[in-house]
């Protein structure tokens, strides 16, 4: 059974996604969320977490270097064996990253590299983009430059309007991000347990 620590600073409709997916597997794929950390204790993903039985760890941001350090020493009990960045609204130091290589990843509402960075939704929406979707990928030094795992799209209709396209891709995000963190997460089991894992995970 591998650990998963999820990064959230918003409404926690990702995070309650993924959390109630891996709360229903049994057996060998059952996994386990063992925090949520958050910049923000009073968003609504704390209570989600907490009516799910699931530690909080909220960390205040008065720098970066010191928020990470208390991040760093909260998690270090929970021997997280991946760490899930959904709404995550700060930006990891290459310091932080590299304590947790490969081992941390993001979901971003676009389809990178189009539209990294904030207010991706607006833009794609603003810009007439044809195709819109989701881009699940690891985290590297960059803002939102790491290597893609998973990207799912759709076909802008003419009557869409901004409303209608982000009630699309979060349909899209709530289907395919638990699924791609069950993945990884039977992965590293299946490597901890000496079983032959995927190797390439960007095929899911």
């Amino acid at each position: 059974m591998a650990r998963l620590a999820v990064f959230a600073s918003g409404t926690g409709s990702n995070f309650a996604a993924i959390a109630d997916y891996l709360m229903q597997m049994a057996g060998a794929q059952k996994h386990t969320v063992v925090c949520l950390v958050t910049d923000k204790p009073n968003a609504p993903v704390v209570s989600k977490a907490r009516g799910r039985g699931i530690p909080v760890i909220a960390v205040h941001y008065t720098s970066r270097s010191a928020a990470e350090h208390h991040i760093h020493e909260e998690l270090e009990p929970y021997q997280p064996d991946l760490l899930a960045l959904a709404g995550y609204m700060r930006l990891l130091s290459a310091s932080f990253v590299d304590r947790y290589p490969s081992r941390i990843i993001n979901i971003h509402p676009s389809l990178l590299p189009r539209h990294a960075g904030l207010n991706a939704i607006q833009q794609s929406y603003a810009e007439g983009d044809p195709e819109l979707g989701i881009t699940i990928h690891y985290v590297d030094h960059g803002l939102d430059t790491g290597p893609v795992i998973l990207q799912r799209s759709f076909q802008r209709r003419p009557d869409d309007t901004e409303a209608d396209i982000e009630e699309r891709i979060h349909t899209l995000e709530h289907e395919h991000y638990p699924q791609v963190v069950h993945k990884l997460l039977n992965d590293i089991d299946a490597r901890r347990n000496g079983i032959g894992a995927e190797q390439d995970h960007r095929e899911v």
